[in-house]
């Protein structure tokens, strides 16, 4: 898919002629009217602050699945790694402008998986006030230079098709304001469970529309059954998806996983299924699948490996100063506004941060 120069870019290249201008000016006012100087052979070489390194969205531009891969505007896989929030209903206070900082420049996240949940004093309790939240953290995960996934987080029930008429709602009104920005990605359905994977189809193929209407080229991430398992956690696999796939064009399938709780058929599982589809991970912990306990770390190593051997796009779960170990943050960090470097982080959240 071609398509001209991205905003950032043409941003960019403004910019560099503004310096450019700039110089000459000066040169002009302090050389008396031209724009040379004599050399003597003795100057030294230039110094002076080096140039900022290029934002995850200036390096790539607008993404698309090309074959199994996440791609870049110019067409090269790209592996996007970083963190999902937890519910912005709890944890607003751990998404601030010095936490995006932290995030984007000390972390050196490509991504943030916004995770508005539907239920459970979520978007359904307030859907303009959440709205709105969402709205103000991509615009600050954008400012940043960030990839943003905007994370519709089902979970209670774990039919999507429940709420399909909020759904629409959200991504209508998200599309309506930043539809027109290339670094958003938009995860239809968390964690479908207790229902079969043609009904998980049947609601995907219903809501892309919805999406493609407001942001006709955005890359639309969907859940699959037994809670983004590919239906392993119900006693299925990737078959079902491979011969009923959606039927929609620019889109990826997600997977989860627990280093604690799951195991080789989870991992042999993601291995597989990424051979034949698109896939991106967009919730994985150390810990067990409640977020909780001991971390695994080198069970969770072996599914990193795996992932950056296949260019696998990942955010950990979370991105949070909750009391459980799959928070990366102490509890009281977000409120203290600690988020840089190591001091405020648990175990698992020094651990993750090496390998974002």
């Amino acid at each position: 898919m071609s398509r001209s120069l991205s905003r950032p870019t043409r941003a960019l290249a403004s910019f560099a002629a503004l310096l450019t201008a700039a110089g000459t000016a000066a040169a002009l006012w302090l050389g008396g009217g031209t724009a040379t100087a004599t050399p003597t052979g003795n100057e030294p070489a230039p110094t002076g602050p080096e140039p900022p390194a290029a934002t995850p969205y200036q390096q790539h531009g607008a993404l698309e699945i090309c074959g199994t891969r996440l791609c870049g505007e110019d067409g090269t896989p790209v592996q996007l790694r970083g963190m999902s929030s937890h519910g912005t209903q709890w944890f607003e206070h751990c998404l601030t402008e010095d936490s995006l900082d932290a995030l984007a420049h000390d972390w050196g996240a490509s991504v943030l998986r916004l995770s508005t949940y539907v239920q459970e004093d979520g978007y359904a309790s307030d859907p303009r006030y959440f709205t709105d939240l969402a709205s103000r953290v991509i615009d600050q995960a954008t400012a940043r230079g960030l990839y943003v996934i905007v994370d519709w987080h089902m979970l209670t029930p774990g039919d999507p098709n429940v709420n399909t008429d909020l759904a629409k709602r959200f991504f209508t009104d998200i599309t309506d304001r930043h539809g027109d920005q290339d670094n958003l990605l938009y995860e239809i359905a968390n964690e479908p469970n207790g229902v079969s994977w043609q009904s998980v189809k049947s609601y995907a193929e219903e809501l892309i529309p919805v999406v493609r209407a407001g942001a006709p080229d955005a890359v639309v991430l969907v859940g699959t059954r037994g809670w983004s398992s590919f239906g392993v956690s119900e006693g299925s696999d990737e078959r079902e998806v491979i011969a009923n796939p959606v039927d929609a064009e620019n889109i990826a399938y997600t997977f989860h996983f627990y280093a604690a709780t799951h195991g080789d058929d989870y991992l042999a599982t993601l291995d597989r299924a990424s051979d034949q589809l698109p896939v991106f991970v967009t919730e994985w912990g150390t810990q067990h699948h409640t977020g909780d306990g001991a971390n695994d770390f080198a069970n969770a190593q072996r599914y990193l490996d795996l992932m950056a051997a296949k260019g696998i796009g990942w955010t950990n779960w979370n991105f949070s100063d909750d009391w459980r170990s799959g928070a990366v943050f102490r509890e009281g960090s977000c409120a203290a506004g600690q988020f840089s470097g190591t001091a405020p982080l648990k175990e698992a959240g020094i651990w993750v941060r090496d390998r974002v």
